[in-house]
C-alpha cells in the first residue's frame, strides 16, 4: 500500500494568537514568506501525496483561497511580463495536485478532525500533518516515514525527546526499540503530569495511519478537555494492530506557540538564500 492522501486539521481558532488570529487562520502566519500551511502541504507533496484534505471551520476561507487560482493576479503579473512570480504563484498548487475541502461543524478534537476525512480516506492508509509542527527535515520528515511505512506498513508515529516538564504538552509514547529509530509501541498518553509520562518521548505533528484508526475514534468517549483525542484512538489501535514511534531526522518548530514561531522566523530567515546573509549581518548589530 502507498500513501496517496494527507489530512490536514485547520480548524482550530487559533486563540494562542490573538489578536493576529481574529481574521486570520494560524495557519496562514507566514514563517518568512509563505504561510505555515503551505509548508505542510510541500512537504506532503515531497512525500510523494497528491491528495491533500482539509478539516476546515467556517472562518478559514483564505485556506481554500490561498490554494485557488488568482485569476486577477496571474494576468497582472502576466501582462508586467513579471514570469518569476507567475512561476512562483503556480507553484503553490501544481497541476498534478488535488485539494478536498471538508467543513467540521463542531470544534470536537484532534480525533474528530481526522474522523471527518474517513468519507474521502475509505480504506486507505494516509497521513496526517499538523501545520503548526513546522518540520525541516533532508529528506522532509514525511517522506521518511513514507519511506518507512514502505517497509513495514503499519501506522508510524512522528516522536521526538521532551523536557521532563513539558510532558502535559505531548501525546507521551514508550515501547520496545527495534532499531535506532523505531519503537514498537505499548503506551501512548494524552498529555500526562511528569511523573505519569511513560518515557521521554513525545508526539510531534506527523502520523501515518492505516484506516483501521476510523473505527477506533469512533469508539472513543471524549477524553483530554472534553474532545474526541486521537491519542486515545491510537491506543485502542495498538490493541490490534502493530504501531510504531519513529525518531525522525530534522528540527521541529511549535510554532503554536509564539516562541516558536518567532525561532522559526529567525532561523528560516538565516537559512534563506536571498535573505539570509543581508539578515545575518543586521543581527550582528543588535550586539545580542
Amino acid at each position: 500500500m502507498k500513501i496517496n492522501k494527507a489530512i490536514f486539521p485547520v480548524a482550530g481558532l487559533g486563540t494562542r494568537f490573538l489578536p493576529a488570529t481574529k481574521a486570520q487562520p494560524k495557519e496562514m502566519l507566514p514563517v518568512v514568506d509563505k504561510p505555515l500551511i503551505q509548508y505542510a502541504v510541500e512537504e506532503a507533496y515531497a512525500a510523494g501525496i497528491r491528495q491533500m484534505i482539509f478539516i476546515n471551520g467556517r472562518t478559514k476561507r483564505s485556506i481554500p483561497d490561498h490554494f485557488d487560482t488568482a485569476y486577477e493576479l496571474e494576468a497582472e503579473l502576466a501582462a508586467a511580463a513579471k514570469h518569476e512570480l507567475l512561476e512562483l504563484v503556480h507553484s503553490i498548487k501544481p497541476d498534478d495536485m488535488e485539494c478536498i475541502y471538508i467543513r467540521q461543524s463542531k470544534a470536537l478534537g484532534l480525533g474528530h478532525a481526522v474522523l471527518c476525512a474517513q468519507c474521502v480516506v475509505v480504506n486507505e492508509p494516509f497521513a496526517v500533518l499538523l501545520a503548526d509542527d513546522l518540520m525541516v527535515g533532508s529528506p522532509p520528515v514525511l517522506k521518511q516515514m513514507v519511506e518507512r511505512f514502505a517497509d513495514w506498513q503499519a501506522s508510524i508515529i512522528a516522536v521526538q525527546e521532551v523536557p521532563k516538564d513539558q510532558t502535559r504538552r505531548y501525546g507521551m509514547v514508550a515501547g520496545t526499540p527495534v532499531n535506532d529509530r523505531m519503537m514498537d509501541m505499548t503506551h501512548i498518553v494524552e498529555k500526562p503530569a511528569p511523573e505519569d509520562a511513560p518515557s521521554n518521548l513525545g508526539v510531534a505533528g506527523r502520523y501515518i495511519l492505516t484506516p483501521g484508526i476510523f473505527r477506533e475514534i469512533a469508539a472513543q468517549p471524549r477524553g483530554v478537555g472534553g474532545e474526541i483525542q486521537l491519542t486515545d484512538g491510537i491506543a485502542a489501535l495498538m490493541r490490534r494492530e502493530k504501531v510504531f514511534a519513529f525518531r525522525y531526522e530534522g528540527r521541529r518548530y511549535d510554532c503554536g506557540s509564539k516562541e516558536g514561531f518567532l525561532e522559526a522566523n529567525v532561523e528560516l530567515a538565516l537559512a534563506h538564500p536571498q535573505l539570509g546573509p543581508g539578515f545575518r549581518s543586521y543581527l550582528k548589530t543588535l550586539n545580542l
